[in-house]
């Protein structure tokens, strides 16, 4: 690569910073932020400078390697395609279809051409046995989004540059940059919120990096958010304040969301909560007297036992008080890709409980089971039993709870192969592991997070370094992958015609694909410049196409429909390539009732499977509140899930892998600030420095997500020097939200003691 500033994307989370990386003789001299980001405006945080090292990382994989039994060793890349496809086909054949596992990380999501590849390989593999991150964070969101708005990734996103209140519930954007909602340089927003006159309000069993930016704070006891939206809900309603504004003529079923909420006063919710009634009552009020404004919910309402209703209640919070589709509150995307429109016309808008887990009965969504019952499909016996695995970009040892018991699924397995270029704590059980190219050895494009993105922008970069001939892509990969399976699949050879097919799909790549979808979508070719083409003419065929042909759905995402007339015309992959700062699409607008999903166009504020839950949480309320200690997570801007601790300037300092706990648990237990503490549920027990801090709420402790790279046999000594502990061993994979699936990280209780290395070894 050629001197000089070259303009990205950073990858490492959601906020799609723009950073400008300066070349010097083929290396990497500086990373700092793209000033001319149309997003981010110049902002990055620590983890964009941590790019150049994952780059030049020494023990990352750059060729594929089996395991022996002296050791791991480098294959060439036909001969581990061919033994791959040949196990995963033998099992197949000797145990059936569902026989194979496949587990996919969010690394994925980051990266168009493991998007692009995903569908093609999951068809080759032909499981139902699927599982990915999205139980283990957004799922909630998801479902609720698939029942009011009739599509699973149709999420509403705040409009945080033009509200004048911010109700941050279990959220941490400081820390993760935001999360559906990419929002690069929360500080710097907040900061325009206060010179507005604007308000944040923070509620969290912590008080973070968000909630010390805020004027109003309250903690909540963890696992009762519902409880506390049920509330407020009850408010609305006990003091007239409903008003749904855009959404009043789209919005069904107000008068059984209120029939619901009869049960949950301010009042009856109090003592669960931690909250004050008149602090509910004033929190409603607030929302519904502030004219833009927006609550945002996020990890810590989502994976809890009652994420499900969490997020529902959250979403019609923001619709009872007029804030969807309101600047200034919430608003939905208009993307240059728009997967959501993509997904509705082929039909692929989402679904829920069509089949369930063969052990322990849990719902899929949209084809994917649960993490938390990964363990049990392989471990237990019989029919559909999984006896190979596949990971793709994913760590569910350190990810899932119930860690140890993954450990041991996986090394029981017949087989398993991983595409990962690191030798972590998941991938070391593998047999094979197939390394993808690095980040900036590839092209960027992000789909999904354009479409959570609080100002909707468009930006590519080629990659920025020549990845060499010996390696691959993970689009490569997987349709390699795919390709061999299909032929595995039908006797070794494949019709002429498929062949080709295959054949042409792995020349091509993901990036033509990209500049279709570019080109085809709302932002792409100008009509007014194509020739013979008139308004009329457009509107004459869009009337002559009846409802549901797939080439009238097609016209309406495209330019030709007359929605898109007002938006920038002309985008393109070589018109990104000329723009490499990125391109300003504008302002989120809004978008009802066209964005709607749903069968009958209208906004479901009481879907079915919400109203039959609520039993469940009103028992919550007739039940005393215990004194147990609560565990919950948390996240710090230097880190990201478990895959970036191999990075020394991430990791240097001070440790941030501790037991936080507030200064009344301490002094009961007999804690002090030298010690570190044994934390245990049931046989599950880690070790952890104690941290005493008045910034947690009593009875509740905390741990960082991500860490404990004590385990043997991994190939990454910078995060194994600094190993911690992870949370997820100590996290029971039996504790769900029965509702959705998703897995309860937040609100398990634990026990504390004090652990003192000397004292146990007289006791041994």
């Amino acid at each position: 690569m050629e001197n000089g500033i070259h303009y990205r994307t950073c990858h490492l989370c959601e906020a799609m910073c723009g950073v400008a990386i300066e070349m010097k003789d083929g290396h990497i001299a500086s990373i700092k932020g793209d000033a001319d980001d149309p997003l981010s405006h110049g902002h990055i945080c620590p983890k964009a400078v941590a790019l150049q090292d994952l780059h030049e990382d020494p023990e990352r994989l750059r060729k594929p390697v089996r395991r022996t039994r002296n050791g791991w060793q480098e294959m060439e890349w036909n001969d581990a395609f061919e033994l791959v496809a040949r196990r995963l086909h033998q099992t197949r054949e000797d145990f059936g279809r569902n026989s194979i596992g496949v587990y996919l990380g969010n690394p994925n999501v980051h990266n168009h051409g493991s998007l692009v590849a995903t569908m093609p390989f999951l068809r080759a593999l032909g499981s139902q046995n699927r599982f990915s991150a999205t139980s283990n964070d957004q799922l909630p969101h998801m479902l609720a989004s698939l029942e009011m708005f009739g599509h699973q990734i149709l999420f509403p996103i705040p409009d945080i540059d033009n509200t004048d209140l911010f109700i941050c519930i279990g959220a941490n954007p400081m820390a993760s940059n935001g999360s559906l909602m990419t929002v690069p340089d929360f500080r710097g927003r907040i900061k325009g919120l206060k010179s507005r006159g604007g308000q944040l309000v923070v509620v969290d069993p912590r008080r973070t990096e968000t909630g010390k930016l805020a004027e109003e704070f309250h903690f909540i006891r963890p696992g009762t958010d519902a409880l506390l939206l049920m509330a407020m809900v009850h408010t609305l309603f006990a003091e007239d304040l409903i008003d749904l504004g855009p959404a009043e003529r789209l919005a069904k079923d107000a008068d059984l969301l209120r029939l619901a909420s009869l049960r949950f006063s301010p009042e009856a919710v109090s003592q669960h909560t931690g909250i004050a009634a008149e602090d509910v009552r004033a929190l409603a009020r607030k929302l519904a007297n502030t004219r833009k404004a927006a609550l945002y919910t996020r990890m810590g309402t989502s994976t809890q036992a009652f994420g499900g209703i969490a997020t529902w209640l959250a979403y019609c919070l923001n619709i009872l008080t007029g804030k969807l589709d309101m600047p200034g509150g919430l608003l939905f995307t208009q993307p240059a890709i728009d997967l959501v429109a993509l997904g509705a016309i082929s039909g692929q808008s989402g679904h829920f409980g069509k089949r369930h887990s063969r052990v322990r009965g849990l719902p899929e969504f949209a084809g994917e089971y649960p993490a938390s019952t990964m363990a049990d499909e392989i471990l237990t016996p019989g029919e559909g039993q999984i006896r190979a695995f596949v990971t793709v970009a994913g760590n569910p040892v350190l990810s899932s709870p119930n860690g140890r018991r993954l450990d041991e699924a996986f090394s029981s397995l017949d087989f398993m192969v991983s595409v990962d270029y690191y030798l972590n704590e998941t991938t070391r059980h593998a047999d094979v592991i197939l390394p993808p190219t690095a980040a900036l050895e590839r092209s960027h494009y992000d789909l999904i997070f354009s479409m959570f993105a609080v100002r909707n922008v468009a930006k590519y970069s080629d990659a920025l370094f020549d990845a060499g001939p010996d390696t691959r892509h993970d689009w490569e990969i997987l349709l390699e992958l795919a390709h061999r399976l299909e032929k595995q699949r039908k006797g070794g050879r494949l019709p002429i015609r498929s062949e080709l097919g295959w054949q042409a799909f792995k020349q091509v790549g993901p990036d033509p694909i990209l500049d279709i979808l570019l080109r085809t979508g709302p932002y792409g070719a100008d009509v007014g410049r194509i020739r013979g083409l008139t308004q009329p003419a457009i509107d004459l065929v869009m009337d002559i196409l009846p409802d549901g042909h797939p080439l009238k759905g097609m016209a309406k995402l495209s330019p030709l429909n007359r929605r898109w007339q007002g938006l920038p015309k002309g985008l393109s992959l070589p018109a990104l390539r000329d723009n490499p700062n990125g391109v300003d699409l504008g302002p989120l607008q809004p978008s009802l009732p066209e964005r709607l999903f749903t069968r009958d166009s209208k906004i479901n504020l009481a879907p079915r499977c919400y109203l039959r839950d609520l039993d469940r949480l009103h028992e919550q309320l007739e039940q005393p509140v215990k004194d147990d200690l609560l565990l919950i997570g948390r996240r710090h801007v230097r880190s990201n899930n478990s895959w970036m601790h191999n990075s020394q300037r991430l990791v240097k300092g001070k440790g941030r892998c501790t037991l936080m706990i507030h200064p009344r648990d301490a002094s009961r237990l007999g804690l002090q600030a030298s010690d570190s503490a044994r934390i245990s549920a049931q046989d599950r027990k880690i070790i952890l420095p104690v941290e005493i801090t008045e910034d947690l709420m009593p009875g509740v402790v905390s741990i960082p997500h991500g860490w404990g790279h004590d385990r043997p046999g991994t190939g990454q000594s910078i995060a194994a020097a600094h190993a911690g502990a992870s949370i997820n061993d100590i996290l029971s994979d039996e504790q769900i939200d029965p509702l959705v699936g998703t897995s309860v990280l937040n609100g398990q209780s634990v026990t504390v003691k004090v652990w003192r290395p000397e004292r146990q070894r007289k006791r041994a």
